[in-house]
């Protein structure tokens, strides 16, 4: 395994493995027995980065989640798991109520959410201090700087270490982070967004996101994430839930443009010269770029985490990346 170091004070910032593992299904459509059998073998094969939410997975049974965190304590708990493994959940976008969902009825980031959430977030993975606490959704009905002093107080408490931001503009993001660094607060050091190699279009209107899809690591968001060195990027989905290496499944309709085709085609060229799987390829590329990328995989078997941790020594020549890079 490989490592890098994710956030910059002494005091929070952690070194990860090169590959995270997402347990968004364990506990649902995953079952106990596999994904311990899964979290074992990451564990064996030197992972240490490990990711969930506390809504995960409410749409599998129309509750409100928790089955994850759930599962990732009981875990820990049959192991005698410590602080080796980092633990990064999210809150806010926990359904209100059973039957609803994140869009319609979110727990929001207010400051009592915030407290609240983490500490049943805490309570079901049975630590102490949440490694990495993320606001998984916008809440445009709070006002920032509320959000902003919510979480440093968690961090100030010490019942929380690093600070996180997924599927929100990036003018938010800096606007958050500026009002943290004015502050003299702890402010949000991981970005966790949608990344992988074929790209969807960005203007593609969603419920969550009227204006076009905010949850994409756009090209904007890769260059400010190149602009501020203390900032890493967790690529969720980065294999696209099997889309990849399934021809049945198809790929979403925002994808529907003539870029997937051209960078398709440099994929497959690339993994055939490679002796390599198409997802195998992907993640190396992420794991290898310029910028500081983590890829976000799940694993529903051990195989397919085989797959996945293969991945983490596969060495794309400078030729591949250039040409997997500039394929449009």
């Amino acid at each position: 395994m490989r490592y890098r170091t994710i956030g910059s004070d002494p005091a929070t910032r952690r070194e990860v493995s090169v590959l995270a593992l997402g347990a968004m299904l364990f506990g649902s459509l995953t079952d106990e027995r596999t994904s311990f059998a899964v979290l074992d073998r990451y564990v064996e094969a030197g992972g240490t980065f490990i990711d969930t939410s506390d809504n995960y997975a409410y749409w599998t049974d129309g509750g409100q989640g928790g089955q994850s965190e759930e599962l990732l304590g009981r875990w820990r708990r049959s192991r005698g798991i410590g602080d080796e493994i980092v633990l990064a959940t999210k809150l806010g976008a926990r359904p209100l109520a059973p039957g609803t969902g994140f869009v319609d009825n979110p727990e929001g980031l207010s400051a009592a959410v915030i407290r609240e959430a983490a500490e049943r977030s805490r309570e079901r993975l049975g630590v102490d201090r949440i490694d990495l606490l993320y606001a998984h959704i916008e809440d445009r009905g709070v006002e920032p700087r509320e959000t902003v002093e919510a979480f440093a107080g968690l961090v100030a408490e010490g019942s929380v270490g690093l600070l996180g931001v997924s599927n929100h503009a990036v003018w938010r993001v800096e606007r958050a982070r500026a009002l943290a660094t004015a502050a003299g607060l702890p402010g949000y050091e991981v970005l966790q967004y949608h990344h992988s190699l074929l790209r969807p279009r960005s203007d593609v209107p969603s419920r969550l996101f009227p204006e076009g899809g905010l949850g994409a690591a756009t090209g904007e968001l890769l260059s400010y994430l190149g602009a501020e060195p203390g900032l890493t990027l967790v690529a969720y989905s980065p294999l696209l839930g099997g889309a990849y290496g399934r021809p049945d499944k198809p790929l979403p309709s925002d994808y529907d443009h003539p870029g997937t085709a051209a960078r398709l085609a440099v994929l497959r060229e690339v993994a055939k010269e490679a002796d390599a799987t198409l997802n195998q390829v992907v993640l190396a590329w992420q794991i290898g770029a310029e910028l500081p990328v983590i890829p976000l995989a799940g694993a529903s078997s051990v195989a397919q985490l085989e797959e996945n941790l293969a991945a983490v020594d596969l060495e794309l020549t400078p030729d591949q990346r250039a040409r997997l890079d500039e394929a449009h």
